[in-house]
């Protein structure tokens, strides 16, 4: 099959890159490089059925030209990271809206499969997880920078959802939680990245807030495996579904254990959410996914443990001063 992966530089596009590649899929990877990078393509590049293409999903005639020729399109091209989306957030809802309109236009008139790659941070701020895929949702104020992202990808997935509805549009949508691994950057306020970082400097690991809010942490092997499942699996057309880690941990926690497996012997440093992004941050207290969905569809498909995660990325040769594991 030849597909399309829109986002492909980035962190996950550029795993997912590869692993079509390894199926022998003939793979377009459509990246604007705006925080996407040509390096993470060293690998694919090297293999026969691949092609770069530089450009924007709100490039309207380009995204017709580029789906036009394939039979399936993985729509990851976002604006994505907490500091990026508090500094531009006009641009998060541009780039996230408008070029999912502009996949789904494409894809309809191709009568393409859509993969649409969501993320739980459209769960808002409900209380009371493990988060099930047809609970309602809750979003903060709109006069808050913080939830445009979250937002964007709300309207992403209703976007997707009635085209699968009203035009019978081929739609997988997928709510990822917490996907990490190698080539994951710090710089836009990841939290994993940015704590290897610190350890392997030997400088402290910044909190921000009191470390107790919780998060559910999967590799982006694991992540792609359910992925490249849901995709095969025709139970999953016309479907939302969580993509995430059965294991909930404290930041405070993941902090810590980041610093032993270095064998740091610096502190571990809270900041208040102020002091770190320069406005006040309505963060979330706890989210966890419910799995019973993917469970259901595909089986669970969770590999790595988080001690391995971690294990991993200290042992990676490279890290840049972004922030980035090459």
């Amino acid at each position: 099959m030849k597909v399309l992966v829109t986002g492909g530089a980035g962190f996950i596009g550029s795993h997912l890159c590869e692993r079509l590649l390894a199926r022998r899929d003939q793979v377009v990877c459509l990246d604007d490089l705006s925080t996407g990078r040509e390096r993470n393509l060293a690998a694919c590049r090297a293999r026969s059925g691949f092609e770069f293409v530089r450009g924007s999903v709100l490039d309207e005639e380009l995204v017709q030209e580029l789906v036009g020729g394939v039979e399936g399109v993985f729509h990851l091209a976002a604006r994505v990271g907490v500091r990026l989306v508090l500094a531009r957030p006009s641009e998060t809802l541009e780039v996230n809206v408008v070029g999912t309109r502009h996949v789904l236009d494409a894809a309809a008139r191709r009568g393409a499969k859509v993969l649409f790659a969501s993320s739980s941070e459209v769960y808002g701020r409900n209380e009371h997880p493990p988060f099930a895929e047809d609970e309602p949702l809750l979003s903060g104020a709109t006069s808050d920078a913080r939830w445009s992202y979250a937002r964007s990808k709300a309207l992403g997935e209703g976007l997707a959802l009635a085209r699968a509805r009203e035009q019978r549009l081929p739609v997988v949508v997928v709510r990822f939680f917490n996907v990490v691994g190698p080539r994951q950057r710090g710089s836009h306020g990841m939290v994993l990245p940015r704590f290897v970082r610190a350890a392997r400097s030997g400088a402290p690991l910044e909190i921000y807030g009191d470390g107790r809010q919780t998060r559910c942490f999967l590799h982006v092997g694991d992540a792609l495996e359910a992925v490249l499942a849901l995709w095969d699996e025709p139970r999953a057309l016309g479907q939302v579904v969580n993509v995430g880690s059965a294991r909930e941990i404290e930041i405070g926690a993941l902090a810590e254990c980041v610093r032993l497996s270095a064998r740091s012997t610096a502190g571990l440093v809270h900041r208040p959410y102020r002091q770190a992004y320069g406005v006040e941050f309505d963060d979330f207290r706890r989210r966890a996914p419910d799995l019973a969905r993917l469970e259901a569809l595909i089986g669970r498909r969770e590999v790595r443990t988080l001690e391995a995660i971690v294990a991993e990325l200290l042992a990676l040769p490279d890290v840049a001063p972004t922030g980035s594991y090459a």
